[in-house]
């Protein structure tokens, strides 16, 4: 092994589970409710249409490229507010949206590699999204989940690696961030000094010649399997920082 890994950073989404059957249940189960609460609402906006809504309003609001929750509130508000509904509904929406978005089917080598890498070395979750880990029910493989709306920037921009370095108390080259995104997390995990695992499930090829993973693998147990044959006893980080029963989403 030629670099040491003392703890690992994991993205989620793509990651952990495949975030394509989340995305549609969620249109589903919103238009649902929505044909419940708010029948003009539904008409205005079937399913297709609240997707255009989606994409205008997240490429609208760069700034908030970070906050998940703070885009799908807008969503929400503005369809409310074009289609005559009371605002009243946006929290049970957005609850609605919540609960159906951590529903997730994790791929099937996920649950037993997190349990195995997590039993050798410190593990944190690192996202822009709004997954809830307390929720889905796998915080406790984790020592904490650090969200790009708490932290204030979102993956690739290095500051939110260096927070999760920090809180794991371990210098940048000796993180390991393992992710599916090209760009989210391998190339922003190179840039900020950690060292890059791409979980490539899909089978694609390595284009960029500016940066490329230190790592790759097809799934995450292959990942596991790794650790198992080059994990030295004492290579690990320092003892696992309290385990936060609080998820940040």
């Amino acid at each position: 092994m030629s670099f040491t890994v003392r703890a690992i950073t994991l993205d989620l989404d793509d990651t952990l589970w495949p975030f394509a059957p989340i995305g549609a249940r969620v249109d589903q189960v919103m238009h649902d409710w929505l044909l419940q609460h708010s029948p003009a609402t539904a008409a205005m906006y079937p399913v297709a249409l609240m997707r255009e809504v989606r994409d205008r309003v997240f490429g609208d609001n760069p700034q908030l490229r970070h906050d998940m929750s703070a885009l799908r509130r807008l969503i929400l508000r503005e369809v409310l507010e074009r289609s005559g509904a009371s605002l009243d509904l946006l929290e049970p929406a957005f609850d609605v949206f919540h609960a159906a978005r951590n529903q997730v089917d994790l791929y099937p080598d996920s649950l037993d590699a997190l349990a195995r890498i997590a039993a050798q070395i410190p593990l944190a979750a690192i996202t822009n999204g709004n997954a809830d880990l307390q929720r889905i029910g796998l915080m406790q493989h984790f020592v904490f989940q650090l969200g790009a709306h708490e932290h204030g920037a979102a993956k690739p921009e290095p500051g939110i690696f260096h927070a999760a370095c920090a809180r794991l108390g371990c210098g940048h080259g000796e993180v390991l961030h393992v992710g599916d995104h090209e760009e989210m997390d391998v190339a922003g995990a190179a840039r900020a000094g950690l060292r890059s695992c791409w979980i490539n499930r899909t089978g694609a090829r390595w284009e960029r010649q500016d940066v490329h993973p230190d790592l790759e693998f097809d799934t995450l147990a292959a990942l596991a399997d790794w650790l198992d044959a080059h994990l030295a006893p004492d290579a690990a980080g320092p003892a696992h920082p309290h385990r936060s029963e609080r998820p940040h989403a």
